[in-house]
């Protein structure tokens, strides 16, 4: 467990854990708050349920059952991706995607993982300058991918080379 206060402004920590099944309505209830098009909760457990799938939660520090946020990846062979990350709207900005997103590459660093791929709205911004800042570039892209309230964006895809065996 890694627990982070993140930022000057901050007034909660947040402890970063792996995930389990029993979180899947905590997934469900964040990405229903996050995105457009959500997945069921029956979706999470099928995901979580597959020996290539891991993830991790945040969770507010002193309030069990809390959720921040999560990040869910998939690693097959050396290559692994962000199938999703969401976090709470009213804590976006404050740390916690870095914090999980920091904790999948710690994992794939002990899992010696070559690379990881994620796709990311055109339009989130925010979203694109975190992973930047991780190292991730842009390799491609989906035209027209997500649906958005005045029409379609394209999926930018991104990745990043983590090292891992020879």
């Amino acid at each position: 467990m890694i627990s982070l206060p993140f930022g000057p402004f901050a007034r909660r920590n947040f402890a970063i854990e792996p995930l389990a099944a029993a979180d899947c309505p905590h997934l469900h209830r964040i990405h229903v708050e996050t995105f457009r098009h959500p997945w069921s909760e029956e979706d999470f457990h099928a995901l979580i349920g597959q020996d290539t799938v891991f993830g991790f939660m945040a969770r507010e520090e002193g309030r069990p059952g809390s959720a921040a946020g999560f990040v869910l990846a998939r690693l097959v062979v050396d290559e692994a991706e962000i199938l999703t990350i969401a976090v709470l709207p009213a804590l976006q900005r404050r740390g916690v995607g870095r914090a999980l997103m920091d904790a999948v590459l710690r994992h794939l660093h002990r899992e010696r993982a070559r690379s990881l791929f994620l796709e990311v709205d055109q339009a989130n911004v925010a979203a694109q300058a975190l992973y930047r800042r991780l190292g991730f570039v842009k390799v491609g892209d989906r035209p027209a991918y997500y649906e958005t309230q005045g029409g379609r964006s394209a999926a930018l895809i991104l990745r990043r080379d983590l090292g891992g065996p020879a």
